[in-house]
């Protein structure tokens, strides 16, 4: 079940807002929190493309591991990072409308552990407060392109 959702319209043709959203090294300007973005998997982006990841995080650099899960070319991926018990998914879907493109954006977390079980509901809020507003940051940046 998603904690997170959000739907945006960028105005812009489909084909180039999903080109902007899956080079990851756009990421820093579209994600408050991201700082840097290593790919680690050469060639085009697909299923099972890897990315490494840094976020600030309260002061501190955070790297992780992203994996592309699921891929439809102009038209959805998954992005999900699993470390510590913890498996957050990204699922992203890229719909052609008369505005421009719909992105429609939602968010699960996975728990393992009593630990990470007890604390989730704190993890949601510091991912909520981190990622909220990404696709209002898409939005800005594809655009401006």
């Amino acid at each position: 079940m998603p904690f997170l959702e959000k739907v945006v319209i960028i105005n812009k043709p489909l084909e180039n807002v999903f080109q902007a959203a899956t080079t990851f090294t756009n990421s820093p300007q579209m994600m408050e929190a991201v700082v840097g973005v290593e790919p680690l998997t050469q060639g085009p982006v697909r299923e099972g493309y890897q990315f490494k990841e840094v976020r600030e995080i309260r002061g501190r650099k955070v790297a992780s591991t992203i994996e592309i899960t699921n891929f439809e070319n102009n038209k959805s991926y998954t992005a999900r990072s699993e470390q510590n018990g913890l498996d957050l998914r990204y699922h992203y879907q890229f719909i052609e409308t008369t505005e421009g493109t719909k992105v429609e954006f939602k968010g699960e977390l996975f728990t393992k552990g009593l630990r990470n079980s007890l604390v989730k509901p704190l993890i949601k809020k510091i991912i909520k407060k981190e990622d909220a507003n990404h696709l209002d940051k898409m939005k800005e940046y594809i655009e401006k392109e």
